[in-house]
């Protein structure tokens, strides 16, 4: 391992607006949609397509915030500082900071967990070998450098898009017959199935809030993060409608939908696809956790080690390797869909306060002049959706 120097005095910008883009599509559109779809289907049987458009509704209300907040306060410590500008508690920064610090390392172990489904497909080794060779590879790169990361997430999130496009068309194809109506409730009832698959649906979601954690090394960040934020979700929500629309029209939904879609060599390559999107999500996952690390390191509230940055690549190389040890024990210890249900907890308890914080600082600060500025009544509405998803869930 290389040498690590006390020097934190900044990351290195090097990540434009598209960059940017792409980064964050293929940190929303990739893991959540191969690894979730299977269970929001089960939870919401035809009308998936809806469970999907409202976890997106509720995640671009939320996004909305963070896209603001990033663009006020463009830092490396994203929900943590926001709630700290807030509400003015260096206590309450903490716990958020120790409630994303979880529900990440928890939302990357499920998605490496997730990923046995297309490794065994192509590898026959055991799951725990798999798990960890797979997270020490991406901590490795994550250490590398920025630059390197966010191309790597970034061409493999169009390999992810390209396999959903094919899943969309060969589902279509494969359709005995194209009827919207059959994706529609036709009960009350049936709203009850959808309500508890946008819950789950909302983990194929998760990701936006990374790019506030990037503000450090994107330039220009208070136009180009709020740009990143609302194009990713905004496209995420398009795609992840046409795809589970596709996979319910096909009628070969199944423990693994989205591969169950193709037949013979296909399902070969799109396994491959599938792993590709997956191990993604893990490295995405790492690099926002450990510039959360280090955000709240020079902020003092974790320690200063976490906070050291490698003269040559310009990472934080304590918190990348924490970051990647609290995946992988989150990955070897919990089983998958607690994982998936703790993961969705914590995080739309984080939206909650991020809207709140953004609702206060506009009260105290005023609107953001020269920036992206939400109506004041959105913040309210966003955390009143995110804790009502939470509700529902116990409801049901």
């Amino acid at each position: 391992m290389p040498n690590v120097t006390s020097d934190t005095s900044t990351l290195r910008r090097t990540v434009g607006v598209w960059a940017l883009a792409f980064y964050g599509i293929s940190v929303i559109v990739g893991a959540g949609i191969y690894v979730a779809i299977g269970a929001v289907i089960e939870r919401a049987g035809n009308a998936a397509p809806v469970s999907f458009l409202l976890a997106g509704i509720a995640a671009a209300l939320t996004g909305l915030c963070y896209a603001e907040l990033a663009g006020r306060f463009p830092e490396a410590g994203g929900a943590a500082s926001y709630v700290r500008h807030g509400f003015g508690s260096d206590r309450m920064a903490q716990l958020v900071g120790a409630a994303v610090t979880a529900s990440v390392a928890i939302a990357a172990a499920s998605i490496a967990r997730g990923s046995a489904q297309y490794m065994a497909a192509l590898i026959t080794l055991p799951e725990p070998v798999l798990i960890t060779v797979l997270i020490l590879i991406f901590v490795l790169i994550a250490i590398a450098g920025v630059r390197e990361s966010v191309a790597l997430a970034a061409i493999t999130g169009a390999i992810e898009l390209l396999g959903l496009a094919a899943a969309v068309a060969v589902g279509l194809i494969a359709a005995p017959s194209w009827h919207p109506g059959a994706l529609l409730p036709t009960a009350w009832a049936d709203w009850s199935g959808i309500f508890a698959g946008a819950f789950i649906a909302f983990f194929a979601f998760i990701g936006f809030e990374t790019l506030a954690n990037m503000a450090e090394e994107v330039r220009d960040p208070r136009r180009n993060v709020p740009r990143g934020i609302i194009g990713a979700v905004a496209a995420s929500i398009l795609v992840y409608v046409a795809v589970a629309a596709a996979v319910v029209l096909s009628g070969r939904a199944a423990d693994a939908p989205l591969l169950d879609v193709f037949r013979g060599r296909a399902a070969t390559w799109f396994a491959v696809v599938g792993f590709m999107a997956v191990a993604n999500g893990v490295l995405v996952h790492i690099i926002m956790l450990s510039r959360l690390f280090y955000g709240m390191a020079r902020n003092q509230e974790l320690p200063a080690c976490l906070a050291t940055v490698h003269p040559r690549t310009q990472t934080p190389v304590v918190a990348t390797l924490l970051a990647g040890a609290l995946v992988l024990g989150a990955a070897l210890l919990l089983p998958f869909e607690k994982l998936l249900l703790l993961t969705n907890a914590l995080t739309l308890a984080v939206f909650a306060l991020v809207d709140l914080a953004l609702w206060r600082v506009k009260r105290c600060a005023g609107e953001n002049a020269g920036g992206l500025c939400v109506p004041r009544w959105l913040p309210l509405v966003a955390a009143a959706v995110s804790l009502g998803l939470v509700v529902t869930e116990w409801i049901g």
